[in-house]
């Protein structure tokens, strides 16, 4: 393969002059320009852009990560960020971690190697420690409150938003609640649980493990739910439904099951996908393109912020 050496002798110029003209640098005569452009067609000469990047400092690469790439919640996310990155002249690395931990570190690694300029974690494993850690090499922002540390964030206030759908539920008439979510391990995860908590403490209910349900993701996981449900004595008369494609799995079967919706079991979703439009279901709207969009402009900005992002309660037949 030819280098620059080669070109610069090939044309009859210097290192220098072959370096203006592939960086469209003034200074060159037109002469000298067309020997070197004359020489790299003979050559084949291709940059090596690794070394360009790495001269400039910059990549204009973005890593993403995320834990699934083929669910609706993570894929307006990714809209988001990736829309912002075509209007900025950035391209985006995704990095699908399945939550394993040794995944989301090769984005990390990559972030120290400078083969990336920033970093989005959309849902991690890792510890916020070892975050802060690599945090010298480069932008982080996470999706989740992040207030009480010093890496950037745009989030949503969970606490907040399962306390309001609680108290929704409350002033309906609901005593016997229950919700599902994800995984338990989550700091949104862990936000929620509290508000759960704090809400029965608050007006004297008592909790009850049997009616949280975790390890949901998908349409097909509502199905798991009601099953769990109808084996109960004690059955919950409201679903707090993380996921609006789970809570329409649950409405699903619950029509399937004879389990009226939403006399015997009212149901609010979360993130107001257009799923639930179609199936007319109660959710709370976050705004997923948005947080993107926020997400991405934090990871080229080297400041430290956190920016909340405002949610609200769209009512529509489930409750």
């Amino acid at each position: 393969m030819s280098n620059i050496k080669d070109i610069a002798r090939i044309a009859g110029v210097s290192v220098t002059t072959v370096s203006r003209v592939l960086n469209n640098e003034p200074y060159v005569s037109e002469e000298k320009r067309k020997a070197v452009l004359n020489a790299i067609e003979l050559t084949n000469y291709q940059r090596n852009l690794n070394a360009v990047n790495l001269s400039k400092g910059k990549t204009n690469l973005i890593g993403v990560v995320i834990p699934f790439s083929h669910h609706p919640y993570f894929g307006l996310l990714i809209d988001g960020i990736a829309n912002e990155a075509i209007k900025n002249n950035n391209k985006l690395v995704l990095f699908q971690t399945n939550y394993e931990e040794k995944r989301e570190f090769e984005a990390l690694e990559m972030l120290q190697h400078k083969q990336i300029d920033s970093l989005i974690i959309c849902s991690r494993t890792c510890s916020i420690k070892t975050i802060e850690e690599y945090m010298q090499y480069g932008q982080i922002v996470l999706f989740e409150d992040t207030r009480n540390t010093g890496v950037s964030s745009t989030f949503i206030d969970q606490y907040n938003c399962f306390m309001i759908a609680l108290e929704y539920l409350y002033d309906k008439g609901h005593r016997k609640i229950g919700y599902s979510i994800g995984r338990r391990t989550g700091m949104n995860s862990k936000q929620r649980e509290s508000a759960y908590i704090d809400f029965h403490s608050k007006y004297n209910e008592p909790t009850n493990n049997d009616l949280v349900f975790d390890n949901c993701y998908y349409f097909e996981d509502g199905e798991r739910v009601v099953q769990a449900l109808l084996k109960l004595k004690d059955r919950p008369t409201a679903l707090l439904v993380t996921s609006d494609q789970v809570a329409a799995g649950i409405q699903t079967c619950c029509n399937e099951h004879g389990i009226a919706i939403p006399e015997d079991l009212a149901i609010i979703g979360f993130d107001n996908q257009p799923i639930a439009k179609v199936m007319k279901l109660t959710s709370v709207e976050i705004p997923l393109r948005e947080v993107g969009k926020k997400l991405f402009n934090q990871a080229i900005n080297s400041e430290i912020t956190q920016e909340e992002i405002a949610i609200k309660l769209v009512e529509r037949q489930t409750v």
